[in-house]
């Protein structure tokens, strides 16, 4: 069967399908990604076939932190949107069996399976159907809410995040049509998998039946990757050092978080690993390594603990590795994957990025570092979150949809 990945956004929206994609390819699937241009050297290293979609989501941010007035910010997300509606209808245009979309995306790609009778199942990473069990990721407001409020919060997350492509969806179908004699593709509202842990979400039991939590998707490693000899050399001249970046976030603040960084560290008497990420973090000297993006399953089980944003592939990547983590949210999904590490008890209470100062950095790090049930508790749930296939679940459904 061909199957083609649609996915936007930040090289965490990106990655997780490296895995699913690298997965379904070994079951004998041909497999497409289709992705923003600046991840094909990622979706390729991995052996897969890419497929460029329009945009550039760090420029998108840049240009959104500079624009003059609401409407100018309009402008450039509409731009945004139909640029990257046309890459699905072309990527779509060119030759599939079945779509796998990412939840942001998803009315776009629905809107071209339905105009090319391609059935479309969703693959999302983050929770994306209203429940009274709590508030979606997003909801901006979290704290002491009661099972109304829960699904009240969560209906308005999905309704801004359907507001950012449903022009873009509304003017794509219009251009596209449905051809002639071709019913609305049998998987437009057909089952959704999420691509996280039950144990770190359980699926709640007013989700619709067909929606379901099938366990993570983890990252494929490049093809003949090897770890850079400076990071061997660091990480074996020591004891384990602790991980430091915030991803896709702080994009142009690389220079004052790299002199807070290094003063938190050397507050708290650790060794240190910074991955540079979209902020373009730095550091130096014997206690602090910078480092580019690399496989975060190789270097995490070497680490003492992980302090991240809480992006859901970077939260997935420390419970696998069964080290603690210090979570630092900073927008979107990120304080609630933030909150479930505490709840799992593999992680203090969250640092929020605003009140981020060398101070409370040390001091947060030493409590993580120093209370042993963090480490304790995620040493137990490493095995049972590594031991899922949430891959082998996608691709068990697929299976069936071939039988059928």
């Amino acid at each position: 069967m061909r199957i083609l990945i649609i996915t936007a956004g930040s090289r965490g929206d990106v990655a997780p399908f490296t895995g699913l994609g690298r997965r379904l390819f070994g079951a004998g699937h041909q497999v497409v990604v289709a992705a923003h241009p600046s991840f094909a050297a990622l979706v390729e290293g991995c052996g897969l076939d890419h497929r460029p979609v329009p945009g550039d989501p760090q420029d998108l941010l840049r240009a959104w932190s500079r624009a003059a007035s609401r409407e100018e910010a309009r402008a450039l997300t509409r731009a945004y949107a139909d640029g990257l509606a046309d890459g699905v209808a072309e990527a779509v245009a060119g030759g599939t069996d079945l779509v796998l979309t990412a939840f942001g995306p998803a009315p776009l790609s629905r809107a071209a399976g339905e105009a090319f009778g391609v059935p479309v199942i969703g693959t999302y990473l983050t929770p994306a159907f209203a429940t009274d069990q709590f508030p979606l990721p997003g909801a901006q407001t979290t704290d002491g809410l009661g099972p109304e409020d829960n699904l009240a919060a969560g209906r308005e997350v999905l309704r801004r995040a359907e507001g950012l492509f449903a022009g873009a969806a509304a003017r794509l179908r219009v251009r596209l049509g449905p051809p002639a004699g071709v019913s609305p593709a049998p998987g437009d509202n057909g089952p959704v998998f999420h691509g996280f842990s039950p144990l770190v979400v359980p699926r709640p039991a007013d989700w619709p039946s067909g929606a379901e939590v099938a366990g993570y998707w983890w990252p494929a490693r490049p093809s003949h990757w090897q770890p850079p000899a400076e990071l061997v050399d660091f990480l074996q001249a020591g004891p384990p050092p602790v991980f430091i970046g915030f991803g896709s976030m702080a994009s142009g603040q690389g220079e004052r978080l790299s002199a807070l960084v290094a003063a938190a560290v050397e507050r708290a008497g650790v060794r240190a690993v910074v991955q540079a990420g979209w902020a373009e973090l730095g550091g130096c000297g014997d206690d602090v390594l910078a480092i580019g993006d690399l496989p975060h399953d190789w270097l995490f089980p070497r680490t003492a603990a992980v302090v991240h944003h809480a992006g859901a592939g970077t939260t997935a990547a420390g419970l696998r590795a069964g080290v603690p983590a210090l979570p630092v949210p900073v927008m979107y999904d990120q304080p609630f994957w933030a909150s479930r590490l505490h709840q799992l008890g593999v992680a203090p209470r969250p640092l929020p990025f605003e009140d981020l100062t060398a101070e409370t950095l040390g001091a947060a790090l030493t409590a993580c570092l120093s209370e042993p049930s963090h480490r304790r508790r995620a040493a137990g749930l490493a095995p049972h979150i590594a031991a899922e296939d949430g891959a082998g679940t996608v691709l068990a459904h697929i299976g069936s949809l071939g039988a059928g």
